[in-house]
């Protein structure tokens, strides 16, 4: 496909989306709430498309259809896991919602903070999202950076790739925060989910159809039709990439902070609904394009070029091509620049307000925007090392962001919950976690992704038992979870360190 028109392409998406992020604005943001959270005023239809757009990003395009070509059937499983997870934010959401209107969080690590009565719970959550966020930022460019080169056969190089699109992440970020990121990713998710169907049923219909596609797998390809298939998802490969993916919707801080945003609690049972329908579409969609790439292209070098190879081929035509390309760049955007304004938010408000204890909203919010390049230049610079599959360095970040779970679900579910244990439970298994992940080390011949949230949840109950819970904080803070008390938005809280 010509380099030409993969750069219209590019430039007409990024015409559209500036004018969108512009009428998005509702004057200038002046402060944290407005920038980070849209002044929790977002509608469920746009909260389930920007959710959608920002959770199947790259994974799913160029990940997850590269995990069906390289492991066949065993990858619908795998993500369907994820669905399962989301039943966490059916559960956990309104609770975030109503704290949220009562002590007015800004960020999930702000809300642990005040929760276990404790600055240093914050600054340990915000580091800790830090550590494992930025490497998943990282893979949704060397996906838009596969997609580019791929389609173009290096006339665009994966370098430029990630640079062009971390450009585009942080304009998008910088024009009206989350707003101008959550109107951008509706028009994105709309754009990726119409074309990438119609391209399926296009490639399966040059494929023969439903039964010549199955039959050709069956007899060519019988492994991907069963699992473990060719022996990639072996029972414990299958749980150490599902137990972390499961928990991804809570333990991933920019996805469980838009549980903030919505303007009511309507609106956030319609951001879920409909994440789940438009989640089981392209789940669908993704894994039909791994299985039509394996019989289409048999011999590819490397999985993660499965989607760039069919847009590229002759079976779809070019514009087509090109509209999918954009889709799926878009997605990967949407994920990049909100992942920026999450660690932005956190750094701002709880490490930037922990060192700083007089910093005003105006001072954060300078802070918060100061940090967002700099996020975005980390996350290229990881990206540029081009490391194994999409989908796999994804989970490897949902492993280490499994550590969170236990602090989280103690602080709406175990008034004994303390500081010390969230503290202890996040610091040792997330050392012992990143350890196991870059030596290859396995706990009684299981990997991170199966024992992490185990031996995380019982650092925290152990050390909790070991000392001093704040029960009076818990008491008020389960409370208003509960939704026993009103839920009027006072002054930032104060958060006194843990006695």
């Amino acid at each position: 496909m010509s380099a030409s028109m993969i750069w219209w392409g590019i430039a007409l998406y990024l015409v559209a989306s500036v004018l969108v992020a512009y009428a998005s604005r509702e004057g200038q943001a002046k402060d944290m709430n407005a920038y980070f959270l849209g002044n929790r005023s977002m509608n469920g239809i746009v909260s389930s498309l920007s959710y959608a757009a920002t959770t199947y990003s790259a994974f799913m395009m160029i990940g997850l259809v590269g995990l069906t070509y390289a492991g066949g059937v065993g990858a619908l499983g795998f993500e369907i896991m994820y669905f399962a997870g989301v039943s966490l934010a059916a559960v956990f959401g309104p609770k975030f919602w109503r704290v949220g209107r009562k002590y007015g969080y800004v960020t999930p690590s702000e809300m642990l903070g005040h929760r276990y009565q404790s600055k240093a719970v914050a600054v340990v959550v915000a580091v800790a999202s830090s550590l494992f966020l930025i490497p998943y930022s990282a893979v949704q460019l060397s996906g838009i950076g596969l997609l580019l080169s791929g389609m173009t056969d290096g006339a665009i190089s994966f370098t430029v790739g990630i640079v062009l699109a971390t450009a585009i992440a942080t304009l998008f970020s910088y024009i009206a925060g989350i707003r101008s990121v959550m109107w951008t990713d509706s028009l994105q998710a709309l754009l990726m989910i119409v074309v990438s169907t119609a391209v399926v049923l296009l490639v399966i219909s040059q494929l023969g159809g439903f039964s010549a596609l199955f039959g050709s797998l069956r007899e060519a390809h019988p492994e991907s039709l069963t699992v473990p298939g060719s022996g990639y998802f072996s029972l414990t490969t299958f749980l150490a990439l599902s137990i972390p993916w499961f928990f991804f919707s809570l333990s991933s801080p920019q996805l469980s902070q838009r549980l903030f945003m919505p303007g009511s609690l309507r609106a956030m049972r319609q951001m879920i609904l409909g994440f789940l329908a438009f989640g089981l579409l392209f789940t669908v969609v993704a894994v039909l394009l791994g299985l039509s790439a394996r019989v289409a292209f048999p011999a590819l070098e490397r999985a993660d070029l499965a989607m760039p190879t069919l847009l590229s081929s002759g079976m779809i035509p070019p514009l087509m091509g090109v509209v999918v390309m954009v889709g799926v760049m878009a997605a990967a955007i949407s994920t990049i620049d909100s992942i920026m304004l999450t660690l932005s938010s956190m750094f701002a408000r709880d490490v930037y307000g922990a060192l700083s204890r007089t910093a005003s909203e105006r001072s954060q919010l300078r802070v918060g925007k100061f940090v967002i390049p700099l996020v975005a230049i980390m996350a290229l610079g990881f990206a540029q090392l081009q490391l194994d599959l999409i989908a796999v360095l994804s989970v490897a970040s949902s492993v280490g962001l499994v550590v969170l779970v236990p602090t989280i679900v103690g602080a709406f579910y175990w008034r004994r919950g303390t500081a010390a244990g969230a503290i202890a439970s996040v610091l040792i298994t997330g050392v012992a976690v990143v350890a196991a992940q870059a030596t290859g080390f396995r706990l009684f011949g299981l990997p991170a992704g199966i024992w992490g949230i185990f031996v995380a949840s019982a650092i925290y109950v152990a050390v909790s038992l070991l000392t001093k819970a704040p029960e009076q904080r818990a008491d008020e803070f389960l409370a208003a979870a509960s939704g026993r008390t009103d839920t009027v938005v006072p002054a930032r809280p104060v958060v006194q360190p843990a006695a």
